[in-house]
């Protein structure tokens, strides 16, 4: 569980990788708290804008030492547009970390980090922790074009076993990622998948995982409003411990879920064996 603060981070500098671009902000409090899989928000426009709404953002890297927290910005709509112009100095209105990280094992395991776009910004320091608990990891980054890619670089510092998948073959293999997955697992021996990206992506890695055997747990890319639990927005049909399928926050509950549990063809609908369904005028 996540234990989130609030602050005005410093921006202490903002780059630009491929499409997008990486701000790092000072913010020591929330740095020490951050595991990988959080997620944090950023305020945009200042007290007077329109923009009301925070934007969410998976969490890079934090360095507890540096006291920074490192976000991966990909500039869609003006409020986007404002943060990947924020300059060195400036402040911004953080709160992070927020839900619920990737479940680290307990000792040596074999896992296979699949990232979609710039989804796979908080695979990194996921990997980094489980090579330092004496695990092996293996990725495939993908995308449609070759500077929709993120990390491909910080990836093969951390292991040889680095597949590239771009849709126009504009970079290493053409394709989907999903394509070499039940290959790579295999390959690598993988008893678990770690995999943030677009939800269809995440549907398909979910299925192929299951069929090869591997544990799967993914990081979704549901939209949020708030980012707290309030507003229930971000809600996705699950299948519970207890085989009760509800709808549960992907900021709170998630948004690291088994995605053996999630109900992916469902998402976006009220099924009607859904608990509660019948309340709010489902009918079978």
């Amino acid at each position: 569980m996540a234990h989130p603060v609030q602050t005005d981070a410093e921006v202490l500098s903002r780059t630009v990788e491929g499409a997008y671009h990486r701000l790092v902000l000072r913010a020591p409090e929330a740095a020490r708290r951050v595991r990988p899989g959080h997620f944090a928000t950023l305020a945009v426009g200042g007290a007077g804008s329109s923009m009301l709404l925070r934007r969410a953002f998976s969490i890079h890297r934090a360095d507890a030492e540096a006291g920074t927290v490192e976000l991966v910005v990909a500039e869609y709509g003006e409020g986007t547009r404002e943060l990947v112009r924020a300059r060195e100095g400036e402040r911004l209105s953080l709160i992070a970390p927020l839900g619920t990280p990737f479940p680290l094992p307990e000792g040596p395991v074999s896992a296979l980090l699949v990232g979609g776009d710039y989804g796979s910004a908080p695979l990194f320091a996921l990997a980094e922790e489980i090579k330092r608990r004496g695990g092996q990891v293996g990725f495939i980054l993908g995308a449609v074009t070759a500077d929709r890619l993120y990390g491909v670089e910080q990836a093969r510092a951390l292991t040889q076993d680095v597949l590239v998948v771009t849709e126009d073959g504009s970079a290493g293999l053409p394709g989907r990622a999903t394509d070499p997955l039940a290959q790579a697992i295999s390959a690598i021996g993988a008893q678990v998948v770690h995999a943030c990206g677009p939800m269809p992506m995440l549907r398909a890695v979910s299925a192929i995982a299951l069929e090869a055997g591997a544990r799967c747990w993914t990081a979704v890319e549901e939209s949020m409003a708030c980012g707290v639990g309030i507003c229930m927005t971000c809600v996705l049909p699950v299948v519970g411990e207890d085989g009760v399928s509800r709808f549960v926050r992907s900021c709170t509950d998630g948004p690291v879920f088994d995605g053996a549990k999630v109900r992916w063809a469902d998402i976006g609908t009220v099924p009607d064996d859904l608990e509660g369904a019948a309340a709010m005028g489902v009918s079978s």
